[in-house]
């Protein structure tokens, strides 16, 4: 039986990547300190620790008890937008942890470590985006996502540790933080919607994104590790159809069952237009998107009026306050 860790397990894409890692007869430690997630997100057949990526000691004491096989690293601090504002936290949080995580697994010779980075990392390139692009992220939570993949590239040269990077995108789905105003617009929606709070719009809504739901991402990072075509390459995961965030609204409307105000609010400094190239994966993993919008956006809302509203927490270290966007000094 593989023994396998799982960063962030009990946050949103992590829950349900331990899961597949269960079904497929793998034995799980779990490794989260719950900043994002929830214990009750984990399965139980899961070994749990709390704590964090960044205690160097704590780490080096579960790979001492626990001869892993492979590594899912998907311990993050996701918001891309907030990390201009928070550039020390996510740094520390996303890349010094992240090199933690590749130094334990280099000293106990792990077989493959399989990192999730993000669409992120492509910044501004023109969609679809493909892997052979070179990447110019525009925020540091990009920046960071790639000096680790980069990190993985130099480390497997070193010291012949074997990798695959995911690079999702907009991934929705049960589980996901529904209080969390500063990443996941599904989720806000969601959440605004069970609170009769009009859907906050950055800018014209205009912006173009292909929502994945997490169906069609988890699945393909959990077997990815017996496909040995797969080892020390790249590959982008998601959706194959983009949608505007305006049709995103009206669709979540619609399977919520209630009709909401829009509320738009000033643009933010992000990327216009994003969505990704799946051709390498379709060949390699045997990828295929099983889930349109609808129907995936119609199972996470049926969830989601279970898990009932949750309340929206500001971040409580921002560490540069200028130009931050102000509704996200709301309460």
């Amino acid at each position: 039986m593989p023994i396998s860790l799982v960063t962030g397990g009990a946050g949103f894409i992590g829950s349900h990547l331990t899961n597949d890692l269960i079904n497929l007869g793998h034995q799980v430690v779990v490794l989260d300190d719950l900043s994002g997630g929830f214990e009750e997100n984990v399965n139980t057949k899961a070994v749990f620790f709390k704590g964090s990526v960044t205690d160097e000691l704590l780490l080096e004491k579960i790979f001492n008890t626990y001869k892993f096989d492979y590594v899912y690293h998907l311990a993050a601090y996701a918001a891309e937008g907030l990390s201009h504002f928070i550039k020390r936290f996510n740094y520390t949080n996303n890349l010094i942890g992240s090199v933690n995580l590749i130094n334990e697994s280099v000293k106990h010779k792990i077989k493959c470590f399989v990192f999730t980075s993000s669409i992120a990392v492509y910044g501004s390139c023109p969609p679809p985006m493909h892997e052979d692009m070179t990447p110019v992220p525009e925020d540091p939570y990009g920046i960071a996502k790639l000096a680790v993949e980069q990190d993985l590239r130099v480390t497997h040269e070193m010291f012949g540790l074997d990798y695959i990077v995911f690079r999702p995108h907009n991934v929705y789905g049960e589980y996901q933080n529904l209080g969390d105003k500063y990443r996941n617009v599904v989720g806000i929606f969601m959440n605004q919607l069970m609170q009769d709070i009009p859907l906050t719009i950055f800018g014209d809504g205009n912006q173009t994104r292909a929502f994945s739901y997490i169906g069609d991402v988890t699945p393909y990072m959990a077997k990815s590790v017996t496909i040995k075509e797969a080892y020390n390459q790249i590959f982008n995961i998601g959706a194959e159809k983009d949608y505007n965030v305006n049709e995103l609204a009206e669709t979540v409307m619609k399977v919520m069952g209630k009709k909401g105000l829009i509320r738009h609010v000033a643009s933010r400094n992000e990327v216009v237009n994003a969505y990704s190239d799946h051709s390498k994966a379709t060949r390699i993993l045997g990828f295929k998107q099983h889930f349109s919008l609808l129907e995936g956006l119609t199972k996470m809302a049926a969830w989601a009026k279970t898990a009932g509203i949750r309340k929206s927490t500001k971040f409580k270290n921002i560490e540069i306050s200028e130009k931050l966007p102000p509704i996200w000094l709301e309460d």
